[in-house]
Parts: C-alpha cells; sequence; structure tokens
C-alpha cells in the first residue's frame, strides 16, 4: 500500500476538478472579480458586446441617401434620366401650358412635337427640360442644343395625359421664353421679307391669332406687333395653329399703343384692313367709344369716310383709352387698288369689336387708309385671319410689281 502511495502519491488526495477555459467573456469577468476583491476603488465590470440590432436602435439614424438616378446614354456626351414614380417636372407641363401669369412670371413656354421643337432650337430657343418616350425622337433633333438640356425619359401614357393634343407625338419640351431680338431666323425667310409690318388689334381668338402668324411668316412680313388685349402668342392653341411662324418672323407682343410708333419704320404709312360690308353708300356714321369699342362700318372705297360722333352719357369719358374722342376721318379704298408703298404698316382688327380708335388715330396720323374687302351684302364680316391673309397677300402682290417695274426701268431707261 505504502509502495502504490510512492507510485501515486496523489492518489489518496480528493480528486482536482480542471474547469475548461471558457469564453473571452468569462475570463473578463474572472479579471474583474480579483480586482474587486483586490482594490478599494469600485471597478466596473466592463460592457458586453451587443448585437448589431442593439446598436443599431443606439446609434444616431443617418440620413438615407437619394435614390440613384438611372442614366442611360445616348451618344458621346449626351445623357437622359429615367423618370421616376410622381415626378414633379411633369406637373410643370400643365401649370405652363394653362397659366399665362406663370408663363410670364417665370419666363417659361411649352413646345409639343417635333417640327415646332426642331424650329425653335434651330432658332436660338434655349431649351431647359424635354420629355420624350422614346429615345428615337433625341437622333431627329439637333444634338448641340440637347447637350445643354435636361432629357428625361417617361411613358408615353403620362405624356399622353399631360399633352393638350388629340393624337400626342410623345415629345415635350420647356423653353427659356424667347426673346425676339436674340432669334437666328432662317435665311430664307430674311431674304424674302418685304418692307410691311403686321399691327394685331385686340385678336382674342388663339386660333385666328395663330393663324394670323403663319400668314404673316408666308407673306414675308418685317415683325407682328400685338397690342395689349391680344391672346397671348406663346398659349399652346397659338402655337399650333402658328405651325411654326413664332420662329420665322419677329413677334413683339403686349405693346401699348404709344409704343407702338417706336417699332414701326421711319415714314411707314399705316393702313387699317376694314373687313366688313362696304356697301354703297358715299358715307358713314362712326361712333366715337373707348379703345376696345367697335368702331368701323366700311364707306364706298373712292368717297371719304366723313366721321359724325354722338353724344354719350357723362360716365364714358372715365373710360380707358380715347374715350368720347371723336374718331378721325379715312380715305376709304379696296384693298386691291393701289396702296401699299415702301414701308407699310397693316392693321387688323379684333373678331367682335373691330378696329380700334386708337388703330384709327394711329392710321390718321401716318397717313394710312381704310382698306376695304368688299363681301356679299348680308354678310357681317370675314373672319379677322381670312381678312388678315387676303390684305397681307395683296400687299405682297402690289410692292413686287413695283418692284419689277423698278427694276426694268433702270433696265432699259427712257429716253427724251
Amino acid at each position: 500500500m505504502a509502495a502504490l502511495g510512492r507510485l501515486a502519491p496523489g492518489l489518496g488526495r480528493p480528486p482536482l476538478l480542471l474547469r475548461p477555459a471558457g469564453p473571452p467573456e468569462a475570463a473578463a469577468g474572472r479579471r474583474w472579480a480579483r480586482a474587486l476583491r483586490r482594490s478599494p476603488v469600485r471597478v466596473l465590470p466592463p460592457q458586453r458586446e451587443r448585437g448589431a440590432a442593439a446598436e443599431a436602435r443606439q446609434a444616431p439614424a443617418e440620413p438615407r441617401p437619394p435614390p440613384a438616378v438611372e442614366r442611360r446614354s445616348v451618344g458621346p456626351g449626351l445623357w437622359y434620366e429615367k423618370a421616376a414614380a410622381g415626378d414633379r417636372r411633369l406637373g410643370k407641363v400643365v401649370t405652363i401650358a394653362k397659366s399665362r401669369k406663370f408663363r410670364d412670371h417665370h419666363g417659361k413656354v411649352l413646345l409639343e412635337g417635333h417640327r415646332l421643337i426642331k424650329d425653335a432650337l434651330e432658332a436660338g430657343a434655349v431649351l431647359q427640360t424635354l420629355f420624350f418616350s422614346t429615345v428615337g425622337h433625341l437622333k431627329e433633333l439637333p444634338e448641340a442644343e440637347l447637350e445643354r438640356a435636361d432629357l428625361v425619359k417617361v411613358k408615353f401614357e403620362d405624356i399622353k395625359s399631360w399633352s393638350d393634343l388629340v393624337t400626342p407625338q410623345g415629345l415635350i419640351g420647356i423653353f427659356s421664353k424667347p426673346d425676339h431680338a436674340k432669334m437666328a431666323y432662317p435665311a430664307a425667310q430674311l431674304t424674302n421679307s418685304l418692307p410691311v409690318v403686321l399691327i394685331c388689334d385686340n385678336i382674342r381668338d388663339p386660333g385666328n391669332l395663330g393663324t394670323i402668324l403663319r400668314s404673316a411668316a408666308g407673306a414675308g412680313c418685317e415683325k407682328v406687333l400685338l397690342t395689349k388685349g391680344c391672346v397671348d402668342p406663346w398659349e399652346p392653341k397659338v402655337l399650333r395653329a402658328g405651325m411654326g411662324a413664332h420662329f420665322r418672323v419677329p413677334i413683339v407682343a403686349n405693346l401699348d399703343w404709344e409704343s407702338v410708333p417706336r417699332h414701326l419704320p421711319a415714314g411707314a404709312q399705316v393702313c387699317v384692313a376694314d373687313n366688313k360690308d362696304a356697301g354703297a353708300q358715299p358715307e358713314t356714321e362712326l361712333v366715337s367709344g373707348s379703345a376696345g369699342s367697335s368702331c368701323a362700318v366700311s364707306s364706298n372705297s373712292r368717297a371719304p369716310v366723313k366721321s359724325k360722333p354722338k353724344a354719350h352719357p357723362p360716365e364714358s369719358e372715365d373710360r380707358e383709352g380715347t374715350a368720347g374722342a371723336c374718331v378721325p376721318e379715312l380715305a376709304a379704298q379696296y384693298y386691291y387698288e393701289n396702296w401699299a408703298r415702301t414701308p407699310v404698316a397693316v392693321v387688323i382688327g379684333g373678331e367682335t369689336q373691330g378696329l380700334s380708335p386708337d388703330a384709327l388715330h394711329l392710321a390718321a396720323s401716318a397717313g394710312g387708309k381704310r382698306l376695304v374687302i368688299p363681301v356679299v351684302p348680308g354678310m357681317d364680316s370675314l373672319n379677322s385671319a381670312i381678312a388678315a391673309g387676303i390684305v397681307l397677300f395683296e400687299g405682297k402682290r402690289q410692292l413686287l410689281w413695283r418692284h419689277k417695274q423698278e427694276a426694268e426701268r433702270q433696265k432699259f431707261p427712257v429716253v427724251g
């Protein structure tokens, strides 16, 4: 037994219990317990590692980055982005299209369709944002002008919901409001322009004004002046009816009558187009009134127009314009007789109110005439756009004929 004890001295003692080392957290806890027994200073236990979820709850919330905009390339230097659902920029389309006040305040206009947008870009209009439904639309437009704009690809259904057209083309552009003094009009338009200025007097129908602008560009007018009371030339309906005329002839809008002469060439004769029934009476009674009142019934083409002002109530003198003033006397003649001389301006009156007293006063001060378009008895008047087309192209014919006659005289001078 003693021998056994010598061989195994530890057998007679209680067995030694061996504990596993355990995780690092357990070892740290034991070190903290020993330090607490040995030191009079209280030692705080180390914080245990928290889970990722707990740390996320304790850490301050960081702002989430904006969603990445999907941008794609059309070609070198030309990128576009896809509009996300609920893109606020699409809402501006309706605002610009419907509100003249918004257009004037922010200096923006809305153009829709390939032809109109292309004409605007070629004339130097500044494109801000272009919404398109297919990439093929971009390849048909000047690439250099597109590089300066924001190109946004949207669904055709979105364009259709915002468009004012029955059959939209899937192309809508927001432009800076063009300045006629900074536009680059087509060279062919400038080469064939005539010394004719068209003045629109209270043209309030968008379709009529657009058609008048188209006729003015087709006839080669030097410029078009729009007096206050005319519809906004940048309204979508006017743009559609104009078919690109806005970017072929300078348009000066929102003028008062006092400033109109400053936009006319020196020595210009001002004629007024009268599209009402000429009749056969040698003289006509004219009624004076406000600038928006009806003024014009034609006289016989060869007899001067006599003015016979009627008495008006005292309150009529407080109206705006030439209230209570006598309408001036103007000589009247048929539109196809000789009247177009260089330079000349033609006034087209509104659809319902006709020529204003301000227009007649301007014509009288510039030695103008009343140009009568004869119609069948019983017809009230012609459409303003039709009357403008008739007078403008007749004026063009007369000016070209005069130019031809002058060229022949220089080529074959009369010897005598």
